[in-house]
């Protein structure tokens, strides 16, 4: 069943087996005996592709369940003082180019036998794939919304906003700076482009907007070659561009991006979460 559904989520065999590194044959062979299993076809090709039968539709959300509990019961099992792995955790991209490598490495010396699985993904979508079980934590920035009450909340850090500019630039005032520069803005169809303009509104700023783009590094790097200002959260990867850039504080009221892991509470692997979250806690 986790082959069959490795080949509906990456959508061909040739695919699937890459993924499960595994050959071809090996999964076409799986899936034949999944099929001779339940009684019917699973799986129809097109071209390359391979797509669920009327049948395998009906039979996947329970396969994704059976393949979930199989892995829930090898958890409980464990002997250890922590449940058995994986772990599968969710992360955003600035999370992951941030907070998580220097954990991870502690990870690998602490708990040498348990494995981590990280699915990439934006804050809000990764809220309701923990909710769901899909993962059994994520490190995400505060969506501003509650969470759901089946989950638990760390706050991990606390990123207050500031304008970030060439690093050649004098900033006497940064609202006039915003306000006189051409404008790079963060995406607004993320929760820190949001942050950026419930700012820029509470100052009456309309900014002279160059480009739109969403990742911290991707706009810092525009702001090093000389392409315009931004207002970004103060982490790891902006300061790091520091050779290239400068950021300033910004007047208040100044918004604060919080970062923070969230676990399903009922979660068998819960414990390796706050295991996480202790080792997250720890690092600098």
């Amino acid at each position: 069943m986790e082959t069959y559904l490795a080949v509906v989520d990456a959508g061909s065999v040739a695919a699937a087996a890459r993924i499960l590194d595994v050959a071809p044959t090996t999964i076409a062979q799986q899936i034949k005996a999944l099929e001779k299993e339940v009684g019917c076809r699973l799986l129809g090709r097109v071209g390359h592709t391979a797509k669920p039968t009327e049948a395998g539709y009906r039979m996947l959300d329970r396969a994704r369940l059976v393949v979930r509990e199989a892995k829930d019961m090898c958890t409980v099992a464990a002997s250890d003082a922590l449940p058995a792995g994986p772990l599968r955790l969710g992360a955003t991209y600035s999370a992951l180019m941030g907070l998580l490598p220097p954990a991870l490495r502690e990870w690998n010396r602490r708990y040498t036998d348990i494995e981590i699985f990280i699915q990439p993904g934006d804050s809000v979508p990764l809220v309701q794939r923990v909710a769901d079980s899909d993962v059994d934590a994520a490190v995400i920035g505060d969506p501003l919304f509650p969470f759901p009450k089946s989950c638990d909340w760390a706050l991990l850090r606390e990123e207050p906003l500031v304008l970030v500019t060439p690093a050649s630039m004098r900033v006497d005032d940064p609202l006039d700076v915003i306000a006189r520069e051409p404008f790079i803005r963060f995406d607004r169809s993320f929760m820190v482009g949001k942050l950026v303009d419930i700012f820029l509104q509470q100052h009456g700023i309309n900014p002279k907007a160059q480009f739109e783009l969403d990742g911290t590094e991707v706009i810092a790097k525009f702001v090093a070659e000389g392409l315009g200002v931004s207002i970004l959260p103060k982490c790891p990867q902006v300061v790091a561009q520091d050779a290239g850039t400068r950021y300033w504080p910004l007047p208040e009221p100044c918004p604060t991006r919080n970062v923070g892991l969230l676990w399903l509470r009922s979660s068998v692997r819960a414990p390796l979460s706050v295991a996480l979250r202790d080792i997250l806690l720890e690092s600098p």
